[in-house]
């Protein structure tokens, strides 16, 4: 059905103080990719950001609210996993559905506390491990190199002192790539970066060799992951997924043991 244009539409100068509304500076809160959705979404569901129109750019935004280029793609990323936006190659993003229809979404700012960070490991443990398996079957020699390659800068974060957060979600996403199966990658775009827990809980890192520690066992279940990978044996890609994922479970139980 075809909207008649309204005679009460807002004029310029209404429209024009609308979108410096939008295009503020943003605060300093928990989260700066998370209040850039929510401003986002607040435009979308209200009415002001109708269905079809195009988003400020990504320049205009990280001018406008003072952020950086990760953090408005983030923030895109996680309202088009909210399926409030689509993207289209070399054009933007554009406002994909009404406001009333909402999919399922998790709230990055709940992944800060120890029970969230169990619960989503558990989540990943039924995706992942089978995400690792289905790679194992299909991934192409380019994959398994990019899978690899992704190790080795993870290594490389962990010898020059660094906590290899980014580096760490990195050959997840190698390892979603390799499945040839796009929704794998949809998974971990929508769960972000937040799914590292040492990105929102300070762990077992209390000194930089702690930390080396810590990540040296991650080092290693991951190099476990990808040989298995590279050998295409499916049984052995599934259990060191999982045995990786598990043991991150452990490790964050028994923190929250000693909080409790």
């Amino acid at each position: 059905m075809t909207r008649q244009a309204s005679s009460s539409a807002p004029s310029t100068d209404a429209a024009q103080r609308q979108r410096a509304r939008l295009l503020r500076p943003v605060d300093a809160p928990k989260s700066l990719s998370s209040e850039v959705v929510d401003r986002l979404a607040e435009q979308i569901m209200s009415g002001k950001l109708a269905v079809g129109a195009k988003l400020p750019s990504e320049a205009e935004m990280m001018k406008g609210m003072g952020v950086s280029r990760t953090v408005v793609r983030e923030a895109v990323a996680a309202l088009r996993a909210r399926g409030l936006v689509i993207t289209r190659q070399g054009a933007g993003a554009f406002v994909d559905r009404d406001a009333g229809r909402q999919p399922y979404a998790i709230d990055p700012e709940g992944l800060g506390s120890l029970e969230s960070v169990l619960d989503i490991l558990e989540l990943r443990m039924a995706v992942e491990s089978e995400a690792a398996a289905i790679a194992s079957e299909r991934a192409t020699a380019v994959e398994i190199k990019a899978i690899g390659e992704a190790q080795r800068v993870f290594s490389r974060a962990i010898t020059s002192g660094e906590r290899a957060i980014k580096e760490d979600f990195a050959f997840h996403q190698a390892i979603a790539a390799a499945t040839q199966n796009s929704r794998f990658v949809e998974f971990l775009d929508f769960l972000g970066r937040l799914i590292i827990p040492r990105q929102s809980i300070r762990s077992f890192e209390g000194t930089p060799e702690s930390l080396r520690q810590y990540l040296g066992r991650i080092e290693k279940e991951h190099d476990a992951i990808f040989q298995a990978i590279g050998a295409h044996s499916p049984k052995r890609a599934r259990d060191a997924m999982r045995g990786h994922l598990v043991k991150s479970r452990e490790r964050y139980r028994e923190l929250a043991s000693r909080k409790s």
